[in-house]
């Protein structure tokens, strides 16, 4: 067995954050990471199982790695690796499996399967339901100034149209130590800015014993003391987590931007029961108000999913005039996918293509407005902003990165600043459509 191993990584935060986790695994143990492309002599592909999209890439990317070199060592892990069952282990392209809670023995799985090479077809590493949050760490992440750090897996929520829970077990939570631990590491290598981020990260703590009583308050609170982090952003967060305490907690504290990421899915109440949501459209409003109250004019971006089991006419006109009267930054539109082994996929009630396109569209285009508007509220203010990359257009070169908003903004390229410095940009304009401009203010 050679050396080069090539990584392929489909879907969330999460998955992407245990990629790297995996990489830096396996270069510590001397493996070459080599781009994902032939030579290499092992492909690691990181699945997932959101939607039957998802699944059919996952297929698809394993079944290229094998073209790409046949004599490779194929590896299969993630979400579509747990919920894929027989059909995996009839798959001639995959050498190995690893499920989501095995990710962090790549190394030990490799030389296993190297002494007792097996013929055709998988060589499954057992998957074993854990009760303890795996311990995958990183020091450093390919986006080079914003680290995303993985704090809590698992959801024991089981709406009736997610498969997740299935996939990623019971909710499971990292030991605070370990997380200051992490972020410490990748201050002192330069990093300002980290988002907290899991499967479902309002559960972190919840399966912590009495005595031990840590949230998701208490994590941000020990975060914001680390030095050298100048930003603190939040993945996902459930509606239920903004009370007052919450909002007023996490607005004593400077560094956690005005940004937050409030899932919905639906905005009709009859619709949130069918997918056993544990909220209504009236407490989703009130929880968006709170952030407004402390925060002023924070991005507030969301999920929808259009086309559900039932959804008729009056109900996607509910849950669009609600995305309408909310006004959010963002808006992230999902056609229903029906997942087999879920509640919604056995639903009567179940919408076509054609028809749920159609309201994705409504829907996007009502995303595009709302992100306009957001965008002209912020002209003529102070902006600040985190320099990611250089930019060129029209031959102009400009520097390109985020406000604490999260809206991408450009600077004019200059020596007074560089990538991962933070500029404040006086915002007067568009360079293009969700792109923001102006001049670095003194």
């Amino acid at each position: 067995m050679g050396n080069k191993v090539a990584l392929h990584n489909l879907g969330c935060k999460v998955n992407a954050y245990e990629i790297e986790a995996m990489q830096q695994l396996l270069e510590e143990a001397g493996y070459e990471i080599v781009p994902f492309e032939p030579g290499a002599d092992i492909y690691v592909i990181n699945t997932c199982t959101v939607t039957n999209i998802a699944d059919r890439k996952s297929r698809q990317m394993l079944h290229k790695a094998k073209k790409m070199n046949p004599e490779a060592i194929v590896v299969a892990t993630g979400c579509y690796v747990q919920t894929g069952g027989e059909k995996l282990e009839k798959d001639e392209a995959i050498d190995l499996v690893l499920g989501n809670n095995q990710k962090i023995n790549i190394v030990e799985a490799l030389s296993e399967y190297a002494e007792n090479k097996p013929g055709h077809g998988s060589h499954v590493i057992k998957i074993n339901q854990t009760k303890e949050y795996e311990e995958l760490s990183i020091d450093h992440t390919a986006e080079h100034v914003r680290a995303y750090i993985k704090v809590q897996d698992g959801c024991n929520q089981f709406c009736t149209y997610c498969i997740i829970p299935y996939a990623r077990g019971r909710v499971r939570s990292r030991n605070i130590e370990s997380v200051l631990k992490e972020v410490r590491a990748l201050a002192e290598k330069g990093y300002k800015e980290v988002v907290l981020t899991g499967i479902h990260l309002s559960s972190y703590g919840v399966d912590f014993p009495e005595e031990k009583k840590e949230t998701l308050l208490s994590l941000i609170r020990a975060v914001h003391e680390i030095e050298g982090i100048r930003r603190i952003r939040l993945g996902s967060l459930e509606p239920g987590i903004v009370t007052r305490e919450f909002a007023e907690g996490i607005a004593a504290l400077p560094k956690v931007c005005p940004h937050f990421h409030l899932s919905l899915q639906s905005g009709c109440d009859e619709t949130l029961e069918r997918m056993n949501r544990r909220y209504r459209s009236g407490e989703y409003r009130e929880r968006c108000e709170l952030l407004r109250e402390v925060y002023g004019n924070p991005a507030l971006t969301t999920d929808v999913i259009v086309g559900f089991p039932q959804e008729s006419e009056e109900e996607f006109r509910k849950s669009y005039d609600f995305v309408d009267s909310i006004r959010f930054y963002e808006t992230h539109i999902f056609k229903y996918s029906r997942r087999q082994g879920t509640k919604a996929a056995a639903m009567d009630g179940q919408l076509t293509e054609a028809e749920k396109s159609f309201r994705s569209e409504k829907m996007i285009e009502l995303h595009h407005r709302h992100a306009g508007d957001y965008e002209k509220s912020m002209l003529g203010k102070n902006l600040e902003v985190l320099i990611e990359e250089e930019y060129t257009k029209d031959g102009r070169t400009w520097y390109l990165g985020h406000s604490r908003e999260y809206i991408k903004t450009a600077v004019p390229k200059s020596e007074a600043y560089g990538v991962n410095d933070i500029v404040i940009v006086k915002a007067e304009g568009f360079l293009e459509e969700h792109i923001m401009t102006g001049e670095a203010v003194e």
